[in-house]
């Protein structure tokens, strides 16, 4: 309230800087300590593999394929994208918003419980091999690099088919209205408005895809494995858990490292402003040109297809898993109440730290990059250079949890983050003169001003973050020791003793408190937005 006093241009001087900088100090505390965590475990990492090794021909190999399969899954994620969010856009039915928001299931849903779907799909005694049994034909195996292919299509199509959504919903209606009265076609449609919003819009979601394949660790063990499918993390994994090779493991994680810089250069290179189709009122987008009966053929086909190809395995476990809610050991439980307690501190911290960064950022650049620095390593790129650290001191396996807590945290904070700075800058340009006059600072401000307006992201960031450490499977296996279990690790024990029917039921329960999880947060931020 100082602000509101009668001071002297002297005191205010000398008190401005001063405040300017309290306020700033949880930014600072934040900041620090994921420079800390990031730069200080990769410097461990560079010191263990003591420099660029030349690469093992079975490395190079696994560089190679981790390279190549995260970009024909950005690829082929972005061109199916296409079609569907083009038929989502032109198309109005019942069910049309549900639908939209059950496409975006799969970004949320845990790895290890999707995968299973995925198998009981497309594995040797899944619904597809069944039907080609039936027919006469030969099986396929979701095993190996198509596999992992078609998993991280299964999991960043909704991301791409949103993107391109939003694309087409961003175009302003009047700029429809002009191509009705200039008698434009479907193709006419796309050449001119379409294919310049796809060329803004597909290199970012492309680059955001590859970043996410290139640090794919669940899938690729669970799927890939063997010389011809082994990622760069698989690699890292095998070194550590069966080679017991650190040096080679700490080598490893530095061409992780290498691969992520390189991408997240490369996107910021080839980043495009949006196309320039001008402003428009904010009316309500128009009725679609040219319908005919094959266009609307076209679009039924894609929204049936991708909806049946996104649902299906989810409604497959989940439909052989019910049963066996009832019998699961009581392991999973246990299980269960660890994962739970990860996600919601994940979750608090995550918040804790990504708000005051946040709201250092427009004026403060260091914040914003702060927050983006677990963006250069991958979760078990992180959970090497903790376990490097953590070995000479003590034994590794007695910090499974909190280290697991701490990575997840981290590793979620770029996408809060980036969540809650549209919404800061506004926040901060609107309301910081009413506010500094007002003298409104601290825990005040935060309960009067930044909470009410940041509610609505706030919930949203706190379940993704939820989400994301509910369903994590990287660091805690590196650091379990068999008796400390996540749910997903628990499940993917399941999975590999062929205890399927209570593997099912856990990755049930697993699906259904990620998303009560997530639905949960969602329902606070909105409610507190709407007092």
């Amino acid at each position: 309230m100082a602000a509101c006093l009668p001071v002297s241009p002297d005191t205010h001087l000398r008190t401005r800087p001063v405040s300017r900088w309290v306020g700033l100090l949880p930014a600072a505390i934040a900041a620090l300590g994921l420079a800390v965590l990031v730069l200080g475990t990769l410097a461990c990492v560079a010191w263990w593999a003591g420099g660029f090794s030349a690469l093992r021909v079975a490395e190079a190999h696994a560089v190679w394929f981790t390279i190549w399969q995260a970009a024909l899954s950005a690829g082929l994620s972005c061109l199916l994208a296409i079609p569907v969010g083009r038929a989502l856009a032109r198309r109005r039915f019942y069910g049309r918003n549900l639908l939209i928001s059950l496409l975006g299931a799969p970004f949320i849903l845990p790895t290890i419980a999707a995968i299973m779907g995925l198998i009981a799909l497309f594995g040797r005694g899944g619904w597809v091999n069944t039907m080609l049994t039936a027919a006469g034909l030969p099986s396929v195996s979701i095993y190996g690099a198509h596999g992992v292919i078609l998993a991280h299509v299964f999991f960043n199509l909704p991301l791409a088919t949103r993107m391109v959504l939003q694309g087409w919903q961003a175009i302003p209606a009047e700029r429809i209205r002009l191509a009705q009265s200039l008698g434009f076609e479907a193709g006419d449609l796309q050449r001119h408005l379409e294919w310049p919003m796809l060329r803004a819009i597909l290199p970012g979601a492309a680059l955001a895809i590859f970043l996410v394949c290139l640090s794919s660790f669940a899938i690729a063990l669970t799927l890939g494995g063997g010389p011809r499918a082994t990622t760069v993390e698989l690699a890292i994994y095998q070194a550590f858990r069966f080679d017991f090779d650190f040096g080679r493991a700490a080598s490893l994680a530095l061409v992780q490292v290498g691969l992520c810089l390189g991408a997240l250069a490369l996107a910021s290179r080839v980043a495009r402003s949006p196309a320039a189709f001008g402003a428009g009122h904010d009316r309500p987008a128009l009725s679609p040109i040219g319908l005919s009966k094959w266009l609307w053929v076209q679009d039924a086909l894609a929204i049936t297809t991708a909806t049946l190809f996104l649902l299906i395995p989810v409604a497959l476990i989940v439909g052989r898993g019910i049963p066996a809610l009832l019998h699961l050991p009581p392991d999973i439980w246990n299980a269960c109440l660890v994962s739970l307690g990860l996600a919601v501190g994940s979750s608090l911290l995550t918040i804790t730290l990504a708000l005051p960064l946040a709201a250092a950022s427009p004026r403060h650049r260091w914040a914003e990059i702060a927050a983006m620095l677990p963006l250069a390593a991958s979760a078990l790129v992180l959970g090497t250079g903790l376990f490097l650290m953590a070995r000479p001191f003590m034994n590794p396996t007695q910090l499974a949890l909190p280290v697991t807590l701490m990575v997840n945290t981290a590793m979620s904070l770029p996408f809060v983050v980036r969540l809650l700075l549209p919404d800061m800058r506004v926040l901060a340009r609107d309301y910081d003169r009413l506010a500094a006059s007002l003298g409104l600072s601290g825990l005040a401000r935060l309960r009067y001003l930044t909470w009410p307006r940041l509610a609505r992201p706030l919930g949203f960031g706190a379940g993704l973050s939820a989400a994301f450490s509910m369903g994590d499977l990287g660091v805690i296996t590196l650091f379990s020791d068999g008796r400390t279990q996540t749910l997903p690790l628990a499940l993917y024990q399941l999975m590999g003793s062929y205890r399927l029917d209570q593997a099912a039921g856990a990755a049930t329960l697993l699906i259904t408190l990620t998303f009560a999880l997530f639905w949960l947060c969602d329902w606070i931020g909105h409610h507190a937005h709407s007092r």
